[in-house]
């Protein structure tokens, strides 16, 4: 095949017309071709066909290799760690933070995303080229949940909401969603899967000053019991109010409809006197999940995390 150019380019030694003093040349013309004046040994290699160098890291040029045996590069972004990781909830605060550090590593990963895919393109440099993915999902759609994780080695979810909405109520995004999601993931082979929960959650929550008992915190309950059914070696954090950019911890006390106009009132809960916060920065929950992906020895366990 001959390759037209108009560059700088190396002419070998002893071709008829070629300088001894300087072994470049400049090409003056735009139909110049490499196979006029090199040999097959000195062609270039875009011209002889070569294969990408990933194409023989099995052994076997005619199949195709583990990803794992893919691995390449010093492990940055620029890497491939061999793993393949779906994110759900990639667009929330702690989502950024794991994706970030995913990236950093050489790992692909997938982001799976709802409604416009804009809330989510900002995390297209996270990686370099061709290492984040996005694909629309719904968590009620059992096939967009399986295309997701289908090429994927480790699951993290992410997804929550602290209030409930006309489309998902807590059952549905923190039981029936993951339960979903955590078969799919043993479906399709997944190594690891991640879950995060809530600190507090229990099958029967301490009533305080409202009429009932937390009804998140029972459903996040319920939602880990359903990710162990379904995935016993799944591991499973339950942070405390977590603080950062993007966060609902120190934004919510800051709202003008909270601390007024002045800044001086902030109610809160018997003067704050017995509350007790232990506020765990999004940074160590990212240190955290990308810790249990490294050890073995976190599967089918929970940590309770906080600052």
């Amino acid at each position: 095949m001959a390759c037209v150019v108009g560059i700088l380019t190396k002419v070998p030694p002893g071709i008829a017309g070629a300088t001894t003093a300087s072994s470049f040349k400049f090409a003056t013309t735009h139909n110049y071709s490499t196979s006029n004046v090199c040999t097959d040994a000195e062609r270039p290699k875009s011209e002889t066909g070569r294969r990408p160098k990933m194409s023989g890291v099995s052994g076997d040029a005619s199949s195709t290799p583990a990803l794992t045996a893919m691995k390449r590069g010093p492990g940055y972004r620029s890497s491939f760690s061999g793993m393949v990781a779906t994110v759900f909830g990639a667009s929330g605060a702690v989502g950024r933070a794991v994706c970030n550090r995913l990236g950093k590593n050489g790992t692909q990963f997938i982001v799976p995303y709802r409604g416009d895919h804009y809330d989510v393109l900002r995390l297209k440099v996270c990686g370099d080229l061709g290492q984040v993915l996005f694909t629309p999902y719904n968590l009620k759609d059992e096939e967009s949940c399986r295309k997701a994780m289908m090429h994927s080695d480790v699951v993290i979810n992410l997804a929550g909401r602290e209030f409930e909405t006309m489309n998902f109520k807590f059952e549905d995004i923190n039981i029936h969603g993951p339960k979903l999601l955590a078969r799919l993931a043993r479906e399709c082979g997944v190594k690891s899967f991640i879950h995060i929960s809530a600190l507090n959650a229990r099958e029967k929550p301490k009533r305080l000053f409202m009429p009932k008992p937390s009804n998140f915190l029972k459903t996040k309950w319920l939602g880990e019991k359903a990710v162990l059914e379904e995935f016993p070696d799944a591991t499973i954090f339950r942070p405390a109010d977590m603080y950062g950019t993007g966060d609902y911890f120190s934004t919510l006390y800051d709202k003008m409809w909270r601390s007024g106009f002045g800044g001086a009132n902030m109610p809160v809960w018997k003067k704050g006197n017995f509350t007790v916060k232990a506020p765990l920065h999004i940074s160590n929950m990212a240190d955290g999940i990308m810790a249990a992906l490294d050890n073995p020895e976190a599967k089918g366990v929970t940590y309770e995390a906080y600052g």
